[in-house]
């Protein structure tokens, strides 16, 4: 049985000669149920519009620019930013399983953790990270508005304050709301009008650089190392943080390239992230970016001000959007039963209340930082347990089988837990936390003199933990998966 209650939306349900296509001016009836093969259309060239526009924004400039804070000189920032960035290569792998099962992630989990235990994954995993990532991302783009406002002579006031950012979480909503079919159709515009504002934000950040700086004392030795390995756990969160990278690729045709999903989703998020954070970047080496949007006005044209800052809520507004859509999906996938479109305002309406706290009450930039590294330790193994389960049983999911979550179901696995699953993420998340150094030092990192391994220790404890209880126990053998 499908665990969803599909928006009722007159014609969304088909007719007595099929399923009507879907309509970006529709709700989308679809949640967390299977979608069937007669509703699967589109290229895996559409996807990388999507992830193109979710990159354009105000805090890869903002991640960009703590690396030279850090105190990285600028080639050690844009090597720590490949390497990062590289990450979104797994984004892409995971995609692939959105066609294979015809479901969203949250859902595609059900074969890692087992029905009950996915829900725990969805609340923590899927819900809070989803729901934090919503906050940071609407205070970013809140930071550029407040500035926008008082350009045209209205004091943010606090409650000015509290307006814009409801203004801009219920633009965000209305795309989330409205679901896939409005994010294909908008986003490739999207893209578009962000890349002409970004190229001239890069003319006026690349004729200002200065490509030879170095911070007034370097960094030596495995002070270095320590740093670089924080700025990769920086920019890596961000390809991290979408293990739910099959909610938007799960209407294509299953016989759609593999490769293909993983190219276009990993190159439509690689290069503008990486385009955008090198901006951050260079930007850094000529102004003080601890106020990042504050800063680079001093280096761009003032007619042009006010349509970077436009630019800026408009990316975020694009990666909300996504953010918000998937944190609709996994409060469904949680157990509770209410339809998408309401799910995804109470998304909104928590993210909204921690957006209200970041900025009024927290410091934003040191917010962006702790957060953004210390879910690392979570979303690293989480990750690495999908792919390798996707390699395991060669990404052949069946999509109709996991939407049952009745103790009959092939992955009710034992009390409805997998505990493979269960006790590879317990594992990974427990190595990851031993030698992390971010808000507190674990004892690894501590004894390594500050050195942060808590990502690649992690995601190859989990994934090693995982393949090994799963190919010796008969759970593993028994997923229902055909061989």
């Amino acid at each position: 049985m499908a665990s969803t209650i599909p928006d009722p939306q007159p014609g969304t349900q088909g007719t007595p000669d099929g399923p009507l296509p879907e309509r970006a001016a529709r709700v989308e009836a679809h949640g967390i149920d299977h979608i069937p093969d007669a509703e699967r259309h589109g290229k895996a060239r559409e996807l990388f519009s999507v992830w193109a526009a979710a990159n354009v924004n105000y805090l890869s400039l903002v991640v960009g620019g703590a690396l030279i804070l850090m105190g990285l000189t600028v080639w050690q920032a844009i090597a720590v930013l490949v390497v990062g960035n590289l990450f979104w290569a797994l984004t892409g792998f995971l995609a692939v399983s959105g066609p294979s099962a015809g479901a969203p992630s949250e859902v595609v989990t059900r074969a890692m953790y087992g029905i009950l235990g996915n829900r725990v994954n969805n609340a923590v995993v899927g819900w809070m990270i989803s729901v934090a990532y919503f906050a940071l991302n609407l205070s970013a783009a809140a930071v550029a508005a407040f500035s926008l406002v008082e350009k045209a002579g209205i004091t943010t006031t606090t409650g000015v304050k509290v307006v814009v950012i409801v203004v801009i979480a219920a633009l965000t909503l209305t795309i989330s709301v409205y679901g896939h079919a409005m994010i294909m159709k908008l986003y490739l515009p999207i893209t578009l009008v962000l890349a002409a504002v970004f190229a001239v934000v890069a003319v006026g950040v690349v004729g200002h650089a200065d490509f030879s700086y170095v911070p007034e004392e370097p960094l030596t030795g495995i002070d270095v190392w320590a740093t670089a390995l924080a700025g990769v756990t920086l920019v890596a969160s961000g390809p991290l943080s979408y293990t739910t990278s099959a909610d938007f690729s799960r209407y294509l045709p299953r016989t759609t390239s593999k490769k293909a999903i993983v190219g276009w989703t990993a190159l439509g998020a690689f290069v503008p992230s990486m385009i955008v954070c090198s901006l951050g970047v260079f930007a850094a080496t000529v102004v003080d970016m601890t106020d990042p949007q504050a800063a680079l006005e001093k280096i761009l044209p003032g007619w042009f001000t006010p349509v970077f800052l436009l630019a800026l809520v408009l990316g975020t507004i694009a990666i909300n959007a996504l953010t918000a859509y998937s944190a609709g999906l996994a409060i469904q996938a949680v157990g509770i039963r209410i339809r998408r479109s309401v799910s995804v305002l109470a998304d909104g309406t928590a993210s909204v209340a921690l957006t209200l706290y970041a900025l009024l009450v927290s410091n934003f930039l040191d917010t962006v930082s702790n957060v953004l590294q210390l879910t690392v330790v979570l979303l690293g193994p989480s990750m690495a347990i999908y792919a390798t389960d996707i390699v395991l049983c060669r990404n052949r999911y069946d999509g109709p089988a996991l939407t049952d979550e009745s103790p009959n179901s092939r992955f009710w696995y034992t009390g409805g837990v997998n505990w493979s699953g269960a006790l590879a993420l317990a594992a990974g998340v427990t190595a990851s936390a031993l030698c992390v150094n971010t808000l507190y030092t674990g004892p690894v990192a501590a004894a390594l003199g500050g050195l942060d391994l808590a990502l690649p220790v992690g995601m190859v404890v989990a994934a090693a933990a995982y393949a090994l209880m799963m190919r010796r126990s008969r759970a593993g053998l028994d997923t229902g998966v055909p061989a």
